[in-house]
């Protein structure tokens, strides 16, 4: 069952909703949000499989070599080079026949080739793996037109990964080709930090769930399933509060009891400042330790961090644009900071503007953009979706990435190269 709004009233008091603080550019926020974020330490040890996604916690270092013995990269024939001396074509008698699995035996006689497949041991004195596709068979006898380099098709032990060498540092997340690295060298169990605990808070009178009717001036709260699925990963564990009404005893209560059971607390809505945005007087009266109180960021500007004791505090607009952005460039980078990864950067990548959009400069803006052509460099073509309005979803949905425009970037036009990012990893 979905969470009910909590309603407390409560006498009237002075709002002090009011941000006065410096707006910050989205760098500067962006690493006062990270600073703010106190890594955990606590890890647990968990079977490799049920490890996927999680931060290691420790530096992880080889037993073995990978692969642990020469073997063959082909179907084929195993050759001795000092056979080849002679003017080809040579002929050689097959006198084994080694298969995946199967150790080689230790000794063959000399002046002969030995039928080999993908990932057999490769017999000690031979050279060169001779694919079945470059010589002849003929019962008995292969034949070969060619001499073959030394280490044809041989993968030698080590070459991938030798014993005692790093394989996973502390901090990285174990994706699925580490989890097969890791496979691959024998290790059953790996030390990964501990989840962390979300607290999610969704503040607002006008806001009911989804299912319920709409009363006048309500709507659906959007926000709230847009920060579940966003936080949705290996290594969190959302405890999600409900809907909160515009009370400030109400919100107290909530941020209060979310802050002393979570890493990090995130709200959305009240941190603007209207009469009913209550979050900064809750803050205040929680001795909230606040980094961040606007960000030269559009959408996104009244955005809020800081500290409520031990947790991590982000408190979001509550336009539903404005928190997908704000929550992808201010929270994200200092959650995963928290939970203990080291590489906190998003992903980008470069693309030319296929539109024309005229826009004040000062603050660093976030468009969402789609495209379907590509020009002569295989660069996307981006088409701007919607007008970025900060209450907007459904340029949101359709998108295929953001735009980045920095603050003193001018009017767009086509041709121009631009920076692209998620729209949330």
């Amino acid at each position: 069952m979905l969470p009910k709004t909590v309603h407390s009233p409560s006498p009237e008091r002075p709002c002090l909703a009011g941000k006065a603080g410096e707006v910050l550019p989205v760098d500067i926020a962006g690493t006062k949000a990270i600073k703010a974020a106190v890594p955990i330490t606590c890890a647990e040890t968990l079977p490799l499989i049920d490890a996927a996604g999680r931060a290691c916690a420790s530096p992880i270092v080889s037993t073995i070599d990978l692969p642990p013995f020469d073997n063959s990269a082909m179907d084929g024939y195993a050759v001795r080079l000092r056979d080849f001396s002679e003017p080809g074509p040579w002929g050689l008698p097959v006198v084994a026949r080694i298969p995946a699995g199967q150790p080689a035996t230790s000794s063959y006689p000399a002046g002969c080739t030995v039928r080999i497949f993908t990932g057999a041991p490769v017999p000690q004195g031979f050279d060169a793996v001779v694919m079945q596709e470059h010589c002849e068979r003929s019962g008995d006898m292969a034949t070969f037109s060619l001499k073959p380099p030394a280490g044809q098709n041989i993968r030698r032990a080590g070459e991938d990964v030798s014993k005692g060498a790093a394989v996973v540092a502390a901090g990285e997340p174990l994706t699925p080709a580490r989890i097969a690295l890791l496979a691959a060298i024998g290790t059953a169990t790996v030390e990964v930090r501990r989840k962390i605990r979300i607290g999610l808070i969704s503040t607002g009178s006008e806001l009911v769930e989804p299912g319920e009717p709409l009363g006048p001036g309500q709507i659906y709260n959007s926000n709230r399933f847009f920060l579940r699925a966003a936080l949705d990963r290996p290594w969190i564990e959302t405890v999600d509060f409900g809907i909160v009404a515009d009370d400030p005893e109400a919100i107290r209560t909530m941020v209060s009891e979310a802050a002393r059971s979570c890493d990090v607390v995130i709200t959305t809505g009240g941190v603007s400042a209207g009469e009913e945005d209550h979050m900064m007087d809750v803050l205040k009266r929680e001795n909230a330790e606040l980094e961040v109180l606007k960000v030269a960021m559009r959408p996104g500007k009244p955005v809020t961090v800081g500290r409520i004791g031990s947790a991590l505090f982000f408190g979001l607009p509550g336009n539903p644009y404005a928190t997908a952005a704000t929550f992808a460039r201010m929270a994200l980078p200092a959650i995963k900071r928290t939970a203990g990864f080291q590489n906190l950067s998003a992903s980008w990548m470069p693309a030319v503007s296929g539109f024309t959009y005229r826009r004040k400069q000062g603050r660093t803006e976030y468009v969402p953009v789609t495209w379907s052509r590509r020009n002569a460099d295989g660069l996307p073509i981006v088409e701007m979706l919607g007008r970025g309005s900060s209450a907007s979803l459904s340029p949101l949905a359709m998108a295929r990435a953001t735009a980045v425009l920095p603050p003193d970037l001018a009017d767009i036009e086509p041709g121009m190269t631009l920076r692209l990012e998620p729209v949330c990893e």
